[in-house]
């Protein structure tokens, strides 16, 4: 270590920054260069993860934890015991088919049906080890389907972690920030990418990581249309399933269905994720559901590439995701068809599960808005933005990176809404690891921020 632990403990309570900071700036950034940090301003969410929890081990004093997007309740009960009775059957000593297990894959048929009302046959519904998972191997795919549609196109902000996955691949990707260009702008935006003919994939999370906006039907129908007629798949992260708690969703077979591009063109993956709604991260299982049309048609490139009939699903399945993962965990399919299946029945209600953080984050903006923050991307196109799994934060006369340092000084810690590849200034804040003891700790920690920096502006 750099300096002893008894030396972070001699001057972690010197409030040198700022009068009423919990952690001073040269401990803030004596831990960041100790964990090899280069820039904490422009942190990835693992590197706040780790600057956070070292403050926090050395001091004793707690973060208001608003960085790593980690479920905050407790994994579905039906799933554990599900998985406990597939281990008891003797299924962990099976490798599991590539396709998955028929039981899941019908599961995911119907749960798709019920919930969003698409057809989609069990076939073309892949398990996948998380969504990561799902779009890496779909990344593949869609750009070695046809020569020259080699790039990929964000909708932003995003997840960072897929532009990251196409650092691995080597592939391109354009982006740009939908902040100024909802409703019908969207179409000429999106329009002045495909155009190119280059673009093989349009990728976006609904409801949105980080801002929490959500695509509406009109904006749905333009992106389904423009892929139609460029030829473009688009990949559709459905993380947050359900999650706009705005509107009455997840009562199945029943309307109102769950927004989709699906409903606009044939060219899609959804990649649905038990991470959130079933709080399952840890056993990392997911879908991807691709369209029917999609999943049968026929690529010669890839039938050259990968010396097979060039079959978009059966070459994704079997030459490209089996030689990431070599499948799922069996047992943990078992234990999500068995969660799809009970949701269907009505047994679960996985939207009331999950509900607690539409309440965690308004009670969260409230403290911050009460105390000089702006949500940044505060509305959809007809309405406001909801409440839910993450919202975004802005401070006058901050950037995203100045705004998440000043904040790690007052024990919250973020990450800026520049590495999503918004064009805005504000940080991402995550709800899911929010306590009833700690809200009156974050209204204290945020009152001193706001005059501290009433204090500092007036004096500038």
């Amino acid at each position: 270590r750099l300096i002893c632990e008894n030396q972070y403990f001699q001057i972690v309570n010197y409030y040198i920054y700022y009068m009423s900071s919990i952690f001073n700036k040269e401990l803030v950034a004596e831990v960041a260069r100790e964990l090899k940090v280069a820039d904490l301003q422009n942190a990835t969410i693992g590197d706040v993860l780790l600057v956070a929890s070292r403050l926090e081990e050395l001091t004793g004093i707690p973060f208001i934890r608003m960085d790593q997007g980690s479920p905050g309740l407790p994994a579905n009960k039906v799933g554990i015991e599900a998985e406990k009775k597939a281990l008891d059957a003797g299924l962990g000593a099976q490798y599991p088919a590539a396709a998955g297990v028929p039981e899941l894959k019908e599961a995911a048929s119907r749960f798709v049906k019920a919930f969003i009302d698409i057809d989609i046959s069990p076939r073309a519904c892949i398990p996948t080890t998380g969504s990561v998972a799902a779009s890496f191997g779909a990344f593949i795919a869609c750009t070695q389907r046809i020569p020259g549609k080699d790039k990929v196109l964000f909708i932003d902000p995003g997840f960072p972690i897929q532009k990251s996955q196409l650092r691995i691949l080597g592939v391109k990707w354009e982006y740009f920030d939908i902040h100024d260009f909802r409703g019908n702008p969207l179409r000429t935006k999106l329009e002045s990418y495909l155009e190119k003919g280059d673009i093989a994939a349009i990728v976006y999370s609904n409801p949105n990581n980080p801002a929490w906006i959500c695509l509406e039907e009109e904006e749905l129908k333009i992106i389904g249309e423009l892929a139609t007629r460029y030829d473009v798949v688009v990949m559709e992260d459905q993380a947050y399933f359900c999650m706009d708690f705005r509107h009455p969703y997840g009562h199945p077979y029943q309307a109102p269905f769950v927004p989709t591009v699906a409903r606009y063109t044939d060219n899609y993956i959804l990649m649905l994720s038990a991470s959130k709604i079933f709080s399952y991260a840890g056993q990392r299982i997911a879908l991807a559901c691709i369209s029917d049309k999609l999943f049968d048609r026929q690529y010669p490139a890839l039938a050259e590439r990968y010396e097979n009939l060039g079959v978009f699903g059966p070459t994704l399945i079997a030459s490209i995701l089996y030689m990431i993962t070599s499948g799922c965990t069996a047992t943990t399919q078992y234990g999500m068809a068995e969660m799809l299946n009970r949701s269907v029945s009505g047994e679960i209600n996985f939207v009331e599960d999950v509900r607690e953080y539409e309440r965690r984050a308004r009670r969260m903006k409230q403290i911050f808005t009460e105390n000089g923050f702006t949500i940044v991307y505060d509305r959809d196109v007809t309405q406001q933005v909801g409440d839910g799994f993450f919202f975004t934060l802005g401070y006058p006369g901050m950037t995203g990176g100045e705004l998440l340092l000043e904040l790690m000084y007052y024990g919250v810690s973020s990450i800026s809404l520049s590495t999503t590849g918004s064009e805005q200034q504000g940080v991402r804040a995550c709800t899911s690891r929010m306590c009833e003891e700690l809200y009156p700790v974050l209204e204290e920690r945020m009152k001193a921020f706001h005059e501290d920096h009433n204090i500092m502006n007036n004096k500038q």
